[in-house]
């Protein structure tokens, strides 16, 4: 009865979300106090079903929930300032014109760490027909090459706020360093399949009308660009996003057991200023540089638009926290995880859990932070209970949360309207697409495991 009443608990989920349409937190919220009678934990006290789920909650919401406002807070000034388009045309003037499907992988791969990948589809769009145009290449596999660039990122790369939230859950709240440079690394693999696959359609034209896209953006990209006033500089474009990940990764190097920084002044400086939320409050800061009074939204607007944003993945993430310490409360961690001890499935599990819950329900940053709350309690168990075991942990789940985008994911529409595509070619080139990323990256993280672990 210990793992039925779990996999009950699960099926719940799957299906209140997906087939119900309720709200992920709802459900989450819900499914905690069904785990806790069916478990039978207490009613009230200190180990009460209310204290539990009150303890889960806030312990995730006061590690991350700061961290992930501020990232949300800069993708949209990188977004409504135009930086995300200098950003996307300086590596198109630097890798050229011989690879325009690499191009924009590697753009959609920049821009989805600080912006979410459906916003930055959306932003992208007019480029990418620009260049499929000027290029000769079809728009198809220019789509592919860019939705899968932006793809990999926003399920591996802090700060994009699913990432962050796993990698919270899983306790890496203060090592979001190596979390940012395992994520890099691992991105690698699922940014060129996507490329691969995206180089079998350089011949194929869409083959559905467009509704909510515009068959003339090719020649509108210079209207969006005056849209924006005056466009900052590839430096300033680049640097509220790339301070904070620097400063991050140098305060993840200071804390090193080895002591690169010595014990003194420079240590210190490097690990305040490399604490998560200092580093992206630092990057906030520098995002308002580009903001322009004539032209952009003012801080205030940008601010209540960001935390309107982060709200709902805010409140996610908390009942995903609060699912996980009820989890930790039942005898389901010690039981599944004996069972899981002997099985030998390791990294795959977080996989196969992330990647049922992305197909069922549609949302990779649900499947993220409810996969981390599911496999949390289980850690030791798999033999994952290490600072890096965790780490690829989080990227196992992120490789689970990309299989598969299809009719119940709303990037899957975003993708294939604004490309003009059908149904059916949506599914053929970029639900396979998003496919064989996930396999390939839980391939490359299973690989990277046997170095690191």
């Amino acid at each position: 009865m210990i793992v039925l009443w779990l996999v009950l608990v699960i099926v719940f989920i799957v299906l209140a979300t997906a087939k119900l349409k309720w709200h992920p937190f709802l459900v989450l919220l819900l499914a905690c106090f069904v785990t806790a009678f069916c478990y039978q934990l207490p009613l009230t006290g200190k180990t009460g079903i209310a204290a539990v789920i009150g303890a889960g909650f806030g312990n995730i919401l006061g590690s991350i929930g700061l961290v992930i406002t501020l990232g949300t807070i800069i993708g949209l000034v990188l977004e409504k300032t135009g930086a995300a388009l200098v950003m996307a045309e300086s590596v198109v003037k630097v890798i050229g014109p011989r690879f325009p499907t690499l191009a924009m992988s590697i753009v959609g791969a920049i821009v989805s760490v600080p912006v979410f990948c459906d916003s930055g589809f959306v932003i992208l769009h007019s480029l990418k027909e620009s260049l499929a145009k000027r290029m000769q290449v079809s728009s198809v596999a220019m789509s592919v090459a860019l939705a899968t660039g932006l793809y990999a990122t926003h399920t591996f790369v802090p700060p994009t706020p699913g990432p962050i939230a796993a990698a919270g859950k899983l306790g890496l709240e203060n090592q979001l360093g190596l979390v940012i440079g395992m994520g890099l690394l691992v991105a690698i693999v699922p940014i060129l399949s996507g490329w691969w696959w995206a180089n079998r359609f350089l011949h194929e034209a869409p083959d559905g009308a467009a509704s909510t896209a515009d068959a003339a953006a090719a020649d509108k990209v210079q209207t969006i660009r005056d849209s924006y006033g005056t466009l900052p500089s590839p430096a300033a474009a680049f640097m509220p996003i790339v301070v904070p990940i620097v400063l991050i990764c140098l305060g993840s190097i200071a804390a090193f057991p080895t002591h690169p920084f010595g014990d003194g002044t420079a240590r210190a400086v490097f690990a305040f200023f490399g604490t998560p939320l200092n580093a992206l409050l630092i990057g906030l800061f520098l995002s308002f540089l580009l903001l322009r009074s004539d032209k952009s939204a003012s801080i205030g607007t940008i601010i209540g638009d960001g935390i309107a944003t982060c709200a709902p993945i805010l409140l996610i993430t908390g009942a995903g926290g609060a699912f996980g310490e009820v989890l930790k409360a039942t005898p389901v961690a010690a039981y599944v995880g004996e069972a899981l001890s002997h099985s030998g499935v390791g990294l795959f599990m977080p996989f196969i859990v992330a990647a049922a819950l992305k197909s069922a329900q549609g949302s990779t940053t649900v499947a993220l932070i409810t996969s981390a709350a599911i496999v949390e309690p289980l850690l030791a168990q798999m033999g994952l209970d290490s600072e890096m075991g965790r780490v690829m942990c989080v990227m196992a789940i992120g490789a689970g949360a990309m299989t598969v985008s299809h009719a119940n994911d709303s990037f899957f529409w975003v993708v294939t309207q604004f490309s003009r595509m059908s149904v059916g070619q949506g599914y053929r080139t970029q639900t396979t697409a998003t496919a064989i990323q996930g396999i390939s990256g839980i391939v490359w993280v299973w690989l990277l495991s046997k170095i690191f672990l």
